[in-house]
């Protein structure tokens, strides 16, 4: 079985997130990166070298990392930092949306947009474009997670081409949102009908 990693946006999805690790089908002793929010705030406190040093301490014993994607994820500079020290590293990544997993409050949050788009590698493309995203209940992770992490590991393991992550990507933003990239307004003019955006939940 291999040892994951789990990123994910504490204070809106840890709750979330410790549903998934109770799924039972990797061994508690080979997940990491599940705390509660009261414990990341403890950590947090400290400071960006206090958080640097923990992840990059749950990470040294990984091999995939298992993004979980709630309302917000795309826009937390930790999650991205995550992302990125885990490619580095050579973890395989997957996406798995987590939005329609119930909170304590048995409440359902809202579809945001997929950081693995918001990561680029220096030739441009992004992490998504290798990377597999799933949902966890339509996908129906309690039983397909442990597959989807192995499916990923041998992924990563089997890619010739080296991809060097770009670290200007999934920076910017606006206002108190970090990491978030707000496009400028249009130019006036004739305007013509958006395109829909293109959905690419796997590869």
């Amino acid at each position: 079985m291999r040892k994951v990693f789990y990123s994910f946006h504490y204070k809106g999805d840890a709750w979330r997130a410790g549903q998934v690790r109770n799924h039972n089908k990797i061994a508690d002793e080979d997940e990491y990166g599940v705390i509660d929010a009261v414990e990341w705030e403890q950590i947090e406190r400290q400071g960006t070298m206090a958080i640097e040093n923990w992840i990059n301490k749950q990470l040294k014993f990984t091999s995939v990392t298992v993004v979980l994607i709630g309302a917000e994820t795309f826009s937390r500079p930790w999650v991205i930092y995550e992302i990125k020290e885990s490619w580095k590293r050579g973890n395989a990544i997957l996406g798995l949306y987590v939005h329609a997993v119930k909170d304590q409050k048995q409440q359902h949050s809202t579809k945001g947009p997929n950081p693995l788009d918001n990561v680029k590698f220096t030739d441009g493309t992004a992490l998504s474009s290798v990377c597999c995203t799933y949902d966890w209940v339509i996908d129906n992770g309690r039983e397909n997670l442990g597959q989807w992490v192995e499916d990923a590991y041998q992924t990563r393991l089997s890619m010739k081409e080296k991809k060097d992550i770009d670290e200007s990507s999934g920076k910017g933003g606006s206002g108190n949102i970090p990491g978030r990239h707000v496009p400028p307004p249009p130019a006036p003019g004739p305007r013509t009908p958006p395109v829909p955006p293109r959905r690419r939940e796997v590869g």
